[in-house]
């Protein structure tokens, strides 16, 4: 069977290894949108004049467009809210670059139109949000965990109150339920889910793509509520030297360092006769160009804190270094991207040496370390312009390793992940006057991972030791291999119509054989009306430790599944964004409906409601008549209401319910997951002036209430404890800021959790944490109060 196996996968590469990409689709015409200062413009309108044949650019500010038939016209025009537009004479083939300037001039004083942080397509026949760099400097933003606090779709909240750990929710369902991208390439899975989302620093992204319910399956097969894919900065749109630096009222500090160059080449300088000749002809030209950009991060807090007086610290103690080098080489129709980036991280917490502690002679300590390295390889060809021909080639390597412990309770692991994915692409023009596209990307695929994991027991306390349980240690080591196949195909019709339907077949060595079908489709009946639906099915290989490492932060004894099986969901989505132009046409009140249903045919349930001193991890279809889904709907409203200041006001109603035991009743029954809040508001609001020499930001939060498991209450002082279980109710945040922007550089000041709320009793048991009673995984609110923060921000422009 092995032999089969490897098989597989040999002839899977050796088919595979003969594609390249990860390029931008050139068609006939291609190029990027600029505005005057350098920086891409997503979604600016291109089209040929006199026509209604057009694209909108891409996330990078790139797009591609057939010719006009018989050659009616030759002029490109490109327009952009706010920005005066622009008309090209298009004479050949050469890639364009077009710089759009800000429309609003007078008496000689600029007045700078205010971009939109957040994005919504228009056209994508996916639901997605391209949050911008406007919006992530709205706040610290130190790291992707903290990109989201104006963002009403996604939640992010502490996992436990030991070691920091935070968790990622969308459409109401886990973090480990959605795909997480960098580049397009695997990120925060496996041993990462922990603290992944922290490893990729604020400064270093550039925008951060969130697409809800099915996303491609160019990408693979793992996003089940959806999928963020973080963009980080390029070294080709890169300042030479970039900084921030950051330090709040805990003496958190945090010092960014980036950089992009162009390096020069002997003979890189193509004769510019030559360079036209070659288009003219249909000829691929020989320009060559090589970037390579540096991003440094270093950060570390230095006070030890704790302000609900139980003895365990606040926030561990973090240190973290991380450093990655990008090379972009790009010759003629070919694109070479290499990336390699090396972390460490330590995190030190846990029990301060006190007289009323009961375990002062041996203190319950939180010692986390981190290695990890990770890179990828992207090749790419263009091989027929004509038709708009390309191969891709994704290869991407992580390993990463970890040694943590808990009190007495060790935690060793390391993960080995490769990844290949292989793409073909072609785009054609349907007949007919009307604009009619379509696209079919077809490739495959091969993701391999190796785990080695060790638990040191099963119970971390002193007793009394629960019965028929295996205390330890347990070993985990695994590995598996998937090769798969896809294809994909896209169709568009004028403005009015997109669809993307796409399958993947692919084979689990552990699993057996899996199909994935999507489909999302967009009508757009009237310019300010757009409706959305999509449909598919998301697949993942469990990890049982990564995924509740929560867990591990408590004395509950750890029951394990004797076979975990791979989880199975059904995602359903519907949604509707109105466009009201109530005071201009370029800035509309945009008001969006959605609804999203989760189905899972199989899931993991963790189960901490049979027993407080216990957690039971079991499949769903290891229960009888087991059920498990969510559901999720959000109405959210946009609006410039003058010029440079907006408002965003949205809600959501989440209801995620799973089969668990309910001591009520004495046997298993279907609930309200516990520690899922049931709803989410929020009001964001951002003002920058008109010569942009200030910004103010504020946003609040109400977060609603959600279900503790049995057998818990929070008795409102240090020691917390089990009994008669009591909701926790609904509570506000408020965070504000304000920059004060200069010609290179910006201060910002903010402030976080400003209404100070904060969970009373987090941890249980903190007096006595060897006892049967300890769980610092009871976290339902913010377990920390409110902070300020200063920071510096300086950018050394490009010289044209």
């Amino acid at each position: 069977m092995m032999k089969k196996y490897l098989q597989i996968v040999t002839r899977t590469l050796v088919l595979t290894i003969g594609l390249c990409a990860c390029t931008l689709m050139h068609a006939q015409v291609a190029g990027v949108v600029l505005d005057d200062k350098g920086e891409v413009l997503i979604g600016a309108n291109v089209y040929w004049a006199g026509t209604t044949q057009g694209v909108a650019t891409d996330l990078d500010g790139n797009f591609t467009l057939m010719p006009i038939r018989g050659d009616k016209t030759n002029i490109l025009v490109t327009s952009y809210v706010g920005y005066h537009n622009d008309s090209t004479v298009v004479t050949n083939r050469e890639p364009l670059t077009i710089v759009l300037v800000n429309e609003a001039v007078l008496d000689e004083v600029t007045i700078t139109e205010r971009k939109m942080g957040v994005i919504k397509s228009r056209t994508s026949a996916f639901d997605t949000q391209t949050i911008g760099t406007e919006e992530l400097c709205r706040a610290a933003c130190c790291n992707l965990s903290e990109a989201f606090e104006t963002n009403a779709s996604v939640d992010v909240a502490y996992a436990d109150a030991a070691t920091g750990a935070k968790q990622i929710r969308l459409l109401g369902l886990s973090g480990t339920y959605v795909q997480l991208l960098q580049e397009n390439t695997p990120a925060v899975r496996g041993l990462a889910q922990s603290f992944g989302l922290e490893y990729i620093p604020g400064s270093w992204m550039s925008a951060i793509q969130v697409s809800k319910g099915t996303s491609s399956v160019i990408n693979g097969y793992e996003a089940t509520t959806g999928q963020i894919n973080v963009d980080l900065l390029k070294p080709q749109t890169q300042n030479p030297l970039s900084v921030n630096l950051m330090v709040n009222s805990e003496l958190m500090t945090e010092a960014n360092i980036m950089g992009g160059w162009k390096i020069p080449l002997a003979d890189h300088d193509e004769d510019e006769a030559e360079h036209e000749h070659h288009h003219e002809h249909g000829e691929h030209c020989h320009h060559q160009s090589l970037y390579t950009g540096i991003l440094a991060h270093y950060g570390q807090n230095f006070l030890t804190m704790d302000d609900n007086h139980d003895s365990f610290v606040d926030m561990p103690k973090t240190q973290n270094a991380n450093l990655a080098n990008r090379w972009v080489y790009k010759h003629g129709d070919y694109t070479f991207q290499a990336f390699l980036r090396g972390l460490y991280d330590r995190r030190r917490g846990g029990q301060l040496p006190t007289k009323h502690s009961a375990s002062i002679a041996n203190p319950y300590l939180i010692d986390l370390n981190t290695w990890r390295v990770e890179g990828f390889l992207k090749n790419g060809y263009v091989y027929d312009d004509e038709s708009g021909s390309s191969v891709a080639l994704v290869t991407a390597v992580s390993y990463h390793d970890q040694n943590n412990r808990y009190g007495k309770r060790e935690w060793l692991a390391s993960q080995l992940n490769a990844y290949l994915n292989g793409i073909w692409q072609r785009n054609w023009e349907g007949s007919g006057l009307i604009d009619n596209d379509h696209r079919l990307s077809a490739g495959v695929s091969v993701n391999f991972d190796k785990y080695n994991e060790r638990l040191s027991s099963m119970y971390a306390g002193n007793g009394p030791f629960p019965a028929n349980l295996y205390l330890g240690p347990v070993y985990l080591d695994r590995y598996e291999v998937t090769p798969g196949v896809f294809a994909e195909y896209s169709y568009k019709y004028s403005e009015t119509l997109s669809l993307v339907t796409g399958v993947r077949a692919d084979y689990s060595t552990r699993y057996g054989f899996f199909f994935t079908p999507r489909a999302n489709v967009r009508y757009s009946p009237f310019d300010w009306w757009t409706l959305r639906a999509s449909a598919g099915m998301g697949y993942r290989s469990p990890n049982v430790l990564a995924d509740n490492a929560f867990v591990l932060s408590s004395n509950r004894a750890i029951h394990l599944p004797y076979d975990v099986k791979q989880e199975r969901a059904v995602n359903t989505g519907l949604s509707t964004t109105f466009y009201v132009p109530l005071i201009s046409d370029h800035s509309p009140l945009s008001i969006s409906f959605e609804y999203y249903y989760t189905h899972f045919l199989n899931s993991l349930i963790v189960d901490m409601d049979y027993d407080p001193h216990a957690v039971f991890i079991c499949n769903q279809t290891d229960i009888d008549g087991a059920k498990s889904f969510a559901h999720c709907a959000q109405v959210e409203a946009t609006m410039e209401v003058l010029r440079g200041w907006t408002w965003t006001l949205a809600f959501r109603y989440t209801d995620v319910e799973q089969t668990t035991y309910d001591a009520a009743k004495g046997d298993y029954a279907l609930r309200p997951k516990a520690l899922t809040n049931r709803f989410k508001g929020i009001i964001t609001t951002s003002y920058q002036t008109p010569l942009k020499k200030w910004q103010f930001d504020v946003t609040a939060q109400f977060n609603g209430i959600s279900r503790m498991p049995d057998g818990f209450v929070a008795y409102g002082d240090m020691l917390g404890g089990y009994g008669t279980p009591k909701p926790i109710t609904w509570y506000p945040q408020l965070m504000a800021q304000v920059t004060k922007y200069f010609r290179t550089c910006s201060l910002y000041l903010g402030a976080e959790n400003m209404t100070n709320f904060r969970q009373d009793s987090p941890i249980i048991g903190a007096d006595n944490p060897y006892g049967f009673d300890f769980d610092a995984s009871m976290v339902c609110a913010p377990i920390t109060g409110w902070k300020v923060y200063l920071g510096f921000r300086y950018d050394l422009e490009k010289k044209e």
